[in-house]
């Protein structure tokens, strides 16, 4: 979508360990692709305007990972990435309806349905240590098309076609 992307800013609350593997993830794939990478560490919503100051100019995207820190103050981080023209990309739907360009991450309502499979067969007498580890199997690409437009973005009709829900 973002014909001759180069450099990427990740932002992530370094704090939480979670999103210090997150963020190592992105940071392997983003060295496959040759980007060059921007890290915006906030450990405190004090810190988040500040990192797009500390961004200006440095970088064309801006990856946003999933925290509780961040959940909290998404509308504000996609207001400031909004104001900075950074298109960002989430993990989540509920990034993207508060002004978030785009989301690709697990369809949560799937993985509580198969929650309740495990606590089916929890209450049948089965024991959780004998249940596999399973990742995700059904993930979900949400595009905003009124953050797109003010981006000045042309969503690919392909892009389009693929997306599980485009929000106007």
């Amino acid at each position: 979508m973002l014909t001759g992307l180069r450099r990427l800013a990740i932002m992530g609350n370094l704090g939480n360990p979670a999103t210090v593997l997150e963020i190592g993830e992105i940071r392997v794939a983003a060295n496959r692709l040759g980007l060059d990478i921007t890290s915006l560490d906030i450990r405190r919503a004090e810190d988040i305007a500040p990192a797009f100051d500390a961004v200006n100019g440095r970088a064309e995207a801006l990856y946003v990972s999933t925290d509780p820190l961040i959940f909290t103050n998404v509308s504000r981080i996609n207001t400031l990435a909004l104001g900075a023209r950074l298109p960002t990309i989430h993990n989540g739907k509920e990034y993207i309806e508060s002004g978030g360009l785009m989301s690709y991450g697990p369809n949560y309502p799937d993985l509580f349905r198969r929650a309740a499979d495990f606590v089916d067969k929890i209450l049948r007498g089965a024991k959780p240590a004998d249940f596999p580890v399973e990742q995700p199997t059904k993930f979900d690409l949400i595009i905003n098309l009124t953050t797109a437009k003010a981006l000045g973005l042309t969503i690919p009709p392909s892009l389009l076609a693929r997306a599980d829900e485009v929000i106007e």
